[in-house]
């Protein structure tokens, strides 16, 4: 199983980004979307899970969660816009991927038996920071990051 994992876009999806995203079996994004025209280009390629971001204050997004937690394949992803308001125990909720956004830096890091994952932005830039997405391979028990530079 393969999940892309976009974040920040702020308005601006990338064709880089959409060709990235083919082939997904699912897609989640972090937050920080922009424009719900990109919640619609992104649910085309692959059932999406996506959580609103602090700069998603316009009326669209008021039906957008905060937080989401995906299960599929026996995988428990938990996904959040900033990982600073991480409220809950991922171990202790028996969760193995905390998906986040907000920092705009890319992250693939395993903390204990939990992956935290920030696949960065794919949006406009920000600073010298790279333009980023991200996806997860799941296979059997085996869950393997990549971050991918744009």
């Amino acid at each position: 199983m393969r999940i892309g994992v976009i974040s920040d876009t702020h308005g601006l999806l990338r064709p880089e980004a959409l060709a990235f995203l083919q082939g997904s079996d699912r897609i989640v994004h972090g937050g920080d979307i922009g424009d719900p025209r990109i919640l619609d280009a992104l649910a085309a390629i692959a059932p999406l899970t996506v959580v609103r971001g602090n700069n998603d204050g316009a009326a669209w997004a008021v039906g957008v969660p905060e937080t989401a937690l995906l299960e599929v394949g026996g995988l428990r992803l938990f996904a959040i816009h900033d990982l600073a308001l991480l409220r809950i125990d991922p171990v202790a909720a028996g969760i193995q991927v905390v998906v986040s956004g907000h920092s705009h830096r890319p992250l693939a890091e395993q903390r204990g038996p939990v992956l935290y994952l920030n696949p960065g932005s794919a949006g406009p830039r920000r600073f010298k920071l790279p333009i980023s997405v991200a996806e997860l391979r799941i296979e059997g028990d085996a869950i393997t990051p990549r971050l991918v530079a744009l």
